[in-house]
């Protein structure tokens, strides 16, 4: 017996997508608010699923009905509508009154021919070899064509199946819906879901509702939106066809007539618009929209049948949008009162955000891909192949656009990449050098295109068809998918509009947790400021040493002999950090900064090529030999465990003594011109035991006295680590006593944890979490359960020992929505990342703030 509830009129159906599907609950919404939907009922999923034949319940329809389902899912692999059911010999006569002879005998032939293949399981080529047969005598129907037609059709039906074409509504109306029950549970509809990551056995719901027929004069259907779909800009957009009825607007049958003058005019269509057939129409339709997205709380795209002039709506869908416009939408949404402003925050997925920051490749543009790796760094670049950082820095020089392909990234290639306009590397992961400095560069960047082959020394690059590409060629990187494509595409240029500025604005008034960004330059000051940044979370000092002008003495002081040596070399530079720390100071006015001290090994600031080697040594006064010697003899087996971070700073105390004078004499520089005060916060990299913390901590504050003494000036500062080791999480206690904060640098973190190379893990990564090994790249996302475990122990063992220890995180994770999630319900004060991810940071830190109120 089944529940009289199980069978509601559509106007019912409203709220409750539970229990009829979204298309059900979509048109009682538009039922109840008034709008011209055609009457029917829906079907529940629980009658469904044991439909036998035409329910009991269901209302004996007058005339003839549509039958159209409704999934559980949006997406869900919806089997397509049954229209014209009901359609008998005994009923022509009656349509012949409203539609004229050839119109109902257009929509008998339609209906045989949509029961011959959904029900009766005949080939659909078959009928339409019959169509076309009959339009080969005359490209106009007429009423005798049509007749003929008819019979042929139903010839056809009962020659194949062997019994005549049924004449009963309430049999053929039985058997559509067992056919639609069997469509949506066959294996290829379950494929497809599951292909869509979607339950293979997702409940089904069905309407059925009277015909409106959109054949004869004034009459048509089609599909309209009046969201841009680019931009999400008021626009109508859509297609219409006269004397049609169904999806025929979109089956290619017949050219549609679009929906604006504007919209023909920009196509360049001949075709009259539906503004100009029927203005009332898409009046009607323009109205219709505004209620239906005010109803809905979304904007819609409308599927409408006019019959004789009058407007009825089928169908309202979430209107396609670009991630731009879906900015757009959630904001005029909210604008208009449909939505709240912290549901239009939820609404918009932060990776939408990079369509705004970088230029994209066009939505229809054609893609001729050569090769595919990690998207590490968004927005798309079109340039000449270039195989060096030399031929990027002259290509710029000359006003080229010259994109930087390498089989990885170092330290010495950061010359090249600011020159470039694209970074393509064959191997790394995402949080390899290539993807950390394009990231924070703003450059688009695909690392780890391992199915490209890449000859330094021929200067080619083989793509995965077997093309080969030389130095000068032109293609384009697509940071945002991660492929590498053959020529130059058609361009989307960025835009950050009005909406974006409110929907940010918004965002910042909602989140509870700070968002700093990663800058090792003014320059990177600057950007980050321009995104409205609350600070700076990492500076990585090492970056500071690569130019032109600081590399010779850097070299020098590593190459130093004696401490005589090393001293002049380190004299020479702390006039250049002292600079470096006075204009990153005043260009962030005040807010906060934390500084790294030098972290890298130090054999990466030495050179490597022959080239380079040779300049090294007549700059040094040393041979060839001496300089190479000099680095093999500082070379190691696996440097990033080796001595770098505090291990350097300890061993050789010099330079972090240089670093710490730089900071402390331009925050009394500052201090004297009566700027903004500045409280730098220096942190210490790679921690793993509180004596090392005290041993640092012990020379910052004595060079800190000193400057204080020497300047006649007080400033305060911090001293903070980088947590990036188990053992310096582990002892987390301990080290906090010395500390005013912490920072996670969760790219070493996770690399140690795993006892996986950033560098490397990029080859294997995708095979791991295709194969569900790993749910995601853990260098992406942050590890909740492994790397996010150690963190969390970590954060409360800190606060045990010092409750006001400030709490941030700094690695790549901090520009990765669902890692700053987990930064949220951890308690952090901040995440920091570089620049260019900023804006998406402060999204989903809004987003994490909301979820976390709406859960506690």
């Amino acid at each position: 017996m089944s529940d009289r509830r199980d069978i509601l009129p559509i106007s019912q159906a409203a709220g409750q997508a539970s229990r009829f599907g979204a298309r059900a609950a979509r048109l009682g919404v538009l039922s109840k608010l008034g709008l011209p939907v055609p009457p029917g009922q829906v079907i529940a999923f629980d009658m469904v699923r044991r439909l036998d034949g035409v329910p009991q319940g269901l209302a004996e329809a007058e005339g003839l009905v549509s039958l159209r389902a409704s999934p559980e899912v949006p997406g869900g692999g919806s089997v397509s509508a049954i229209l014209n059911i009901g359609m008998t010999q005994a009923r022509l006569p009656s349509l012949e009154v409203r539609l004229g002879r050839i119109g109902a005998l257009e929509i008998y032939r339609r209906f045989i021919q949509t029961y011959g293949t959904r029900v009766a399981g005949l080939d659909g080529e078959d009928f339409e070899n019959l169509y076309y047969d009959q339009l080969k005598l005359s490209n106009t129907p007429t009423e005798h064509g049509m007749e003929a037609l008819v019979d042929d059709s139903l010839a056809f039906y009962q020659d194949e199946v062997g019994e005549a074409f049924p004449q009963d509504a309430r049999a053929q109306l039985s058997e559509c819906l067992r056919a639609m029950c069997k469509d949506w549970t066959a294996p290829t509809a379950k494929i497809l879901r599951t292909a869509r990551g979607l339950p293979e056995d997702a409940n089904l719901g069905l309407i059925v509702q009277d015909m409106v027929f959109g054949l004869g004069p004034d009459s048509g259907a089609g599909l309209v939106q009046f969201t841009d779909e680019a931009t999400g800009e008021a626009r109508a957009t859509g297609r219409y066809l006269p004397n049609a009825q169904g999806q025929d607007a979109s089956t290619g049958v017949r050219t549609p007539h679009l929906a604006t003058v504007v919209e023909r005019e920009g196509a360049g269509q001949t075709l009259p618009s539906l503004e100009e057939i029927a203005p009332d129409t898409l009046a009607g339709l323009r109205k219709a929209a505004e209620m239906a997205a005010g109803g809905l709380r979304d904007a819609q795209r409308l599927g409408f049948t006019v019959s004789r002039g009058t407007l009825y709506l089928l169908d309202a869908v979430p209107a396609r949008r670009s991630a731009r416009a879906a900015v757009q939408i959630a904001v005029d949404l909210a604008q208009a009162g449909h939505i709240t402003q912290a549901q239009a925050i939820l609404r918009v997925e932060p990776s939408y955000l990079n369509e705004s920051l970088h230029p994209q490749i066009g939505p229809y543009a054609t893609r001729d891909v050569i090769g595919t790796g990690l998207a590490a760094s968004p927005g798309a670049a079109v340039g000449r192949i270039v195989f060096s950082s030399q031929a990027a820095h002259a290509a710029q020089a000359a006003g080229e656009m010259a994109i930087l392909v390498r089989a990885e990234t170092s330290p010495e290639d950061i010359r090249g990449m600011h020159s470039a306009v694209a970074v393509l590397t064959v191997r790394g992961g995402m949080t390899s050098h290539a993807a950390v400095i394009a990231r924070g560069l703003g450059l688009p960047c695909v690392v780890g295109a391992s199915d490209l082959r890449l000859d330094v020394k021929a200067k080619t690059l083989t793509a995965v068809d077997g093309r080969v590409l030389g130095e000068g060629d032109q293609i384009t990187i697509d940071g945002t998918s991660g492929q590498a494509l053959m020529g130059a595409p058609t361009m989307v240029p960025p835009k950050m509009t009005e909406a974006f500025d409110t929907l940010m604005t918004w965002a910042d008034a909602t989140r509870t947790i700070g968002v700093r960004a990663n800058a090792d330059t003014t320059q990177d000051a600057e950007v980050a400021l321009r995104f409205k940044v609350d600070g700076i979370g990492l500076v990585r000092t090492e970056h500071m040493f690569f130019e032109g002008d600081r590399i010779a003495p850097m070299r020098e002081m590593i190459l130093a002999e004696d401490d005589a040596a090393r001293a002049e070399a380190l004299e020479r530079l702390l006039p250049m950090q002292r600079s470096d720390f006075t204009e990153l100071f005043r260009t962030m006015g005040g807010l906060p900064v934390t500084i790294r001290l030098l972290d890298p090994p130090l054999h990466e600031f030495l050179p490597h090529s022959e080239e380079d080697l040779a300049a090294v040594a007549e700059a040094t006064g040393r041979s060839t030999q001496e300089v190479l010697a000099r680095a093999q003899d500082l070379a190691e087996f696996n440097p990033m465990l080796g001595k770098r971070g505090v291990r350097v700073g300890l061993t050789t105390p010099e330079i972090y003594d240089m670093q710490a004078r730089a900071i402390f004499e331009a925050v009394a520089a500052l201090a004297k011109e009566g700027l903004p005060t500045v409280t730098p916060e220096i942190m210490i990299p790679l921690v793993s035991a509180q004596g090392e913390v005290t041993a640092v901590k012990d020379r910052v504050d004595a060079i800190a006295d000193e400057i204080r003494a020497a300047q006649g000036v007080q400033f305060a500062y911090e001293i903070g680590v980088m947590i990036e080791t188990p053992r310096g999480a582990l002892r987390a206690g301990d080290l906090a006593q010395d500390c005013a904060f912490f920072s996670f640098g969760t790219n070493d973190l996770t690399q140690m944890v795993y006892g996986l190379s950033r560098d490397d893990a990029g080859r294997f990564m995708r095979d791991y979490v295709n194969s569900g090994i790993f749910e995601e790249d853990p260098f992406h996302s942050l590890d909740v359960e492994g790397v996010g475990e150690l963190v969390l122990m970590a954060a409360k063992r800190a606060r045990a020992a010092r409750p006001d220890i400030v709490l941030g995180l700094c690695g790549e994770h901090g520009g990765d929505p669902a890692s700053i999630r987990f930064c949220r319900v951890a308690g952090f004060d901040y995440v920091s990342c570089s620049p260019f991810r900023v804006p998406v940071a402060r999204l989903a830190a809004a987003q994490a703030s909301l979820l976390v109120k709406q859960q506690s």
